[in-house]
């Protein structure tokens, strides 16, 4: 194991990741507000930390492997997650205690969506902007913007890539290098960013409140600058914007960079994986707003305008609300819930399992269906007209085993904490598939449980970001040995 080049990579990253600290401040002299020492305290420390990581090591010529990229991604995200919450806590306003900063931290980094905070309204700007920043950056993985900058550095970044991009697919890149290829995912990402930030201008949205939610639609993240989330605005014209790029970032950014590098958007329409989630979406928003509409729970139009709404955020694992969902009658609540276990497409910003590995698990459970019937024969596992290797089927079989396990143990160890089935059972699931709002007693936050159940909750946001196997490698002794 090559630690030095671990803790160069650490070090050069986390004083990277300091600098974001300093973009609140403009808004925090425009509007004179009074934590400006808390940011640039946050920043202080924070990039202490980081160059007395790589200041030892500076030097040192050894290289970055896979084994290397594992563990540089699982430490930096925790400390990312950890040095994040500084300013939060610092700031020390909703935030009282330290582990109150850190649940907002890793759950803004992961993208997950779930607060501890509530008197959003009163916040300071400031601190409203870096809440969504922290899932902006999240979003696509500042690890991948990273790679960007890193190789000018004298530094590879194919090893980081392959540990941070979601998908069961790691391999795959758009562009011959790996520079290039974190540049033009960063470009997409950044156009997508800019054309919602007007879209939700030209909607009725301030300049501020346009910024900042267009940091958590793009992302995926699902943070907003009021409690009442987009109920706030009440405003068709701003939720119809915001379930365009809810579905647009749910969808594998590789492809939107072949739809843009070729000018071919019906390439959209000829991948299985799309084909899929936008059933899905329909799927269930359809069954959402009959059983709304034909149960008299609302009006026909309020039950298609929330019931789309709904569906589009918790299925993609956004997590804004209009609405209380949980309220709903019935198994309503539970229909959208169990969305967000399919979540978005591999490659997005989304959680949940990706609907890949949901389409090949079903692909696979009808072939031994098949198989029963046919014992001898040869039956491949197709996505399309393209033959998936069983090596492919088998590791998605893997992944769904370690998740599903992940989730009964810490269904367990929420449970020992002294919450309800309900509320333990949708909270890690609201955190392991990146969602955000679960049942129960955290549909609203996540305030009012233990201290040890918030940090259970953090592990789960990083499991269901990094995908399981990133961190768990980290605890096999074959991983340490060599």
């Amino acid at each position: 194991m090559h630690f030095s080049a671990v803790l160069r990579i650490s070090g050069l990253l986390l004083m990277l990741f300091s600098l974001t600290m300093l973009t609140p401040l403009p808004l925090a002299w425009l509007y004179g507000e009074d934590n400006v020492a808390a940011f640039f305290l946050a920043f202080g420390l924070t990039f202490a930390a980081g160059l007395l990581a790589w200041l030892p090591v500076a030097r040192s010529g050894q290289e970055l492997r896979i084994r290397e990229g594992f563990l540089v991604t699982a430490v930096f995200y925790i400390s990312l997650g950890l040095f994040g919450a500084l300013p939060l806590w610092l700031e020390s306003g909703a935030w009282v205690s330290f582990t109150d900063a850190a649940f907002e931290s890793f759950s803004g980094l992961t993208t997950t969506g779930a607060t501890v905070a509530t008197g959003l309204d009163e916040l300071p700007r400031s601190v409203l902007i870096y809440r969504q920043q922290l899932q902006w950056l999240g979003g696509m993985g500042i690890i991948i913007l990273a790679v960007a900058i890193l190789p000018m550095l004298g530094v590879g970044g194919m090893q980081l890539y392959r540990t941070e991009m979601p998908g069961p697919v790691k391999d795959t890149k758009l562009t011959p290098r790996i520079a290039e290829t974190a540049k033009a995912l960063w470009y997409i990402y950044l156009s997508l960013t800019v054309a919602c930030a007007l879209a939700y201008w030209l909607a009725g949205m301030g300049p501020f409140d346009a910024l900042a939610h267009s940091f958590s639609t793009v992302s995926i993240g699902g943070y907003s600058t009021y409690d009442a989330s987009m109920g706030h605005f009440d405003s068709v014209g701003v939720e119809a914007v915001a379930v365009v790029f809810m579905i647009l970032c749910g969808i594998n950014f590789g492809l939107h960079f072949a739809v843009w590098n070729r000018r071919a958007p019906w390439l959209y329409l000829r991948d299985m994986e799309v084909k899929g989630y936008l059933a899905l979406l329909l799927g269930v928003g359809v069954l959402t707003v009959l059983m709304l509409g034909m149960n008299g729970v609302l009006a026909w139009p309020d039950a298609i305008r929330d019931g789309v709404f709904q569906t589009v955020s918790i299925a993609t694992t956004t997590g804004f609300t209009t609405t209380e969902f949980s309220a709903w009658p019935g198994v309503l609540p539970f229909l959208v819930f169990f969305a967000a276990f399919t979540g978005a497409c591999a490659g997005s910003t989304g959680g949940g399992l990706k609907v890949v590995r949901v389409l090949l698990i079903i692909l696979q459970g009808l072939r031994e269906v098949r198989r029963l019937i046919h014992p001898h024969s040869v039956i491949p596992v197709k996505l399309g007209s393209a033959v998936v290797p069983d090596r492919v089927v088998d590791a998605i079989w893997g992944f769904f085993s370690a998740w599903v396990v992940c989730f009964m143990l810490m269904l367990v160890a929420l449970l020992a904490t002294g919450l309800d089935f309900l509320t333990a059972f949708s909270a890690i699931g609201a955190c392991l598939t990146n969602l955000g709002p679960g049942l129960g007693e955290v549909a609203a936050h996540y305030g009012e449980i233990s201290d040890v159940a918030k940090w259970i909750l953090c592990v789960a946001m990083l499991l269901g970001r990094l995908e399981i196997f990133t961190l768990l490698v980290l605890i096999t002794p074959a991983f340490w040995r060599g």
